[in-house]
């Protein structure tokens, strides 16, 4: 690193900066309130990431995480099970798919849908360097997730469908045991952005990655409309309009602070007009 820093032309990690991919780190607007439903339980929920444009765009400009698989979106490494009921749920779908809808449903008969990682947990089968349900381009059944091809013909949302962590990403809902000063215990949980970080350490090995990137915060509308059913899922519906409420008065704001910093002269002049709301970095400006 040393002779690095002083070369003139410094070695840089092309990795994760090839796809203008903001930094992990910038500011975040939060928010926090009570669980509707459950008074020993508090949402605390990022609301930089839940009124961004972000949005899937597999099959649209995705790169993959792996350079060598850009097709392949973010299924190469498989889908770990949350729990059993979770692995019980996707057999179950499994066996409703056909050969015309599934392009390794022979293996998957054959040798299982299921194997395990190298710390022996649980996960979906990888079959040519990628997850037994992805139906790779050219298949004539249709690319993409087999599964969730399936929830669509059964009129069905993809949660219902589709291991837990697949239709989770790229929202992240964790879960944290805290005792407050006076006594109370409470469970917080925090509803945020599923970035590199979500991955654990292999998340410095992606080699791009959609969440932070400006090629996939192209959407027409924001997260927390498009995920509604994801979020829903994670937070119960009661707990969901509660965070709509907040969500739209953050866009209304934001738009507002926008009308204004265009009329400012310089970059950073408009740059400061924003600070105060926390605009995701990878959002159209």
């Amino acid at each position: 690193m040393a002779d690095a820093k002083k070369s003139k032309n410094p070695v840089v990690h092309v990795a994760l900066t090839r796809r203008d991919e903001v930094p992990l780190d910038f500011p975040r607007a939060w928010i926090e309130f009570p669980d509707p439903q459950d008074a020993d339980q508090v949402f605390r929920c990022d609301l930089t990431w839940l009124t961004s444009r972000w949005t899937c765009i597999y099959g649209r400009g995705c790169h993959g995480i792996d350079a060598t698989k850009p097709d392949d979106g973010c299924c190469v490494l498989g889908a770990h099970f949350s729990d059993k009921s979770d692995e019980k749920r996707n057999k179950k779908y499994a066996a409703m798919l056909t050969e015309a809808d599934w392009q390794y449903s022979s293996t998957g008969r054959k040798k299982g849908i299921t194997e395990k990682d190298e710390e022996g947990q649980r996960k979906t089968r990888v079959v040519d360097g990628a997850c037994i349900f992805l139906n790779r381009k050219g298949f004539e059944g249709g690319e993409g997730c087999s599964l969730h091809n399936l929830a669509l013909r059964l009129g069905k949302q993809p949660l219902e469908v589709k291991p837990d962590v697949c239709w989770q990403l790229p929202v992240r809902r964790t879960f944290e045991h805290l005792t407050r000063t006076d006594g109370t215990e409470i469970l917080l949980i925090s509803i945020s952005e599923y970035d590199r970080r979500g991955w654990g350490a292999g998340g410095h090995d992606l080699d791009w990655y959609c969440s932070g990137s400006t090629e996939a915060h192209v959407a027409t509308e924001p997260v927390y409309v498009t995920e509604r059913g994801t979020l829903i899922e994670l937070m119960g519906k009661a707990g969901y309009d509660v965070l709509v409420v907040h969500c739209e008065a953050r866009v209304a704001a934001l738009t507002a602070a926008r009308t204004v910093a265009a009329k400012k002269v310089g970059a950073k002049a408009r740059a400061a007009s924003l600070a105060a709301f926390a605009p995701h970095p990878a959002d159209p400006a």
